[in-house]
């Protein structure tokens, strides 16, 4: 079975089960792969986690029922796993932007999210560049933040927290008089930005810092995160920032991944920024992929 049949036979599962209780981890084996793997390319083809594309897709079986077949609130909290009315209520207006009451008025405007299919998307043109190679563990001194990708908000957010670490006294300046401005020895990063989605609800860990110089303290305000040995999948991106990365991002989920033998291993994803000009047409920076073989956990 080809990788979209697999992710779409666990989407089966998932739609067949949206008034029951969703196993996450069934699902992954149903798509024969990890679960960080299913998780992590959930997230990539879709926008957004498996548990908000459940939450959503509730909402919207509980919207056609309160309308057309005049579910009560109650009857449809329950039947979507919700404790109370309360906290349906607030699921349902942040899908739809009302009240499940005000849902039942004569005129009104609800979300569709439609179901998910999944394809191989192959769309040809520029090949991508990229190698394997194998690293030792490594230390990176950073500043995390969470993000949720609810509603997008990890598209607005991210790039704000990068420029908030770029203009703050307590953030790149503090992190360059660290390194002496030296790239790091291990990914040649002037800067890295760190991806530690976990794909479990809608919000996951995002972090930027520098490879920690040895017998170096993290500054106040940071942290140290320790990346394990892992192969990585190192892809090269050229033009400007942010565009060119997140184009070849996109990429590696929905071209690279499903043609190859490889899964996205647990651990987090890396972007690397070598030193240069962001804004210029020909900047040069990299993806790091953790990957492992498929069927090896």
């Amino acid at each position: 079975m080809e990788w979209p049949e697999r992710m779409n036979a666990a989407v089966d599962y998932i739609e067949a089960n949206l008034a029951d209780e969703i196993d996450m981890e069934k699902a992954a084996r149903i798509a024969c792969c990890s679960s960080f793997h299913f998780r992590r390319m959930f997230f990539a083809f879709a926008g957004e986690t498996a548990a908000e594309y459940v939450r959503r897709r509730r909402m919207t079986l509980a919207a056609r029922e309160l309308t057309s077949i005049k579910t009560k609130v109650i009857d449809a909290a329950v039947k979507y796993g919700y404790d109370s009315p309360d906290a349906f209520t607030r699921a349902f207006r942040n899908v739809h932007g009302i009240t499940p009451v005000a849902a039942l008025g004569p005129v009104v405007r609800l979300a569709a999210h439609p179901r998910i299919s999944f394809s191989r998307n192959l769309a040809g043109g520029d090949n991508m560049d990229y190698k394997i190679i194998e690293k030792p563990a490594f230390e990176i001194i950073a500043k995390a933040r969470k993000f949720t990708t609810a509603q997008g908000e990890n598209f607005i957010k991210i790039p704000q927290f990068w420029e908030e670490i770029m203009q703050g006294e307590n953030g790149f300046k503090a992190l360059m008089k660290l390194t002496q401005d030296q790239a790091g020895p291990v990914t040649g990063a002037g800067s890295l930005g760190i991806c530690m989605m976990d794909g479990v609800n809608d919000k996951f860990a995002y972090a930027i810092g520098v490879e920690k110089p040895t017998a170096k303290a993290a500054p106040a305000g940071f942290e140290t995160l320790r990346i394990p040995a892992a192969t990585w999948a190192v892809f090269e991106s050229v033009g400007p920032m942010p565009k060119a990365i997140q184009d070849v991002t996109v990429k590696i989920f929905k071209e690279w991944f499903p043609s190859t033998g490889y899964e996205h291993a647990a651990i987090p994803e890396l972007e690397v920024y070598l030193p240069g000009n962001p804004d210029a047409p020909d900047y040069h920076c990299q993806v790091w992929i953790p990957i492992i073989k498929k069927g090896k956990k």
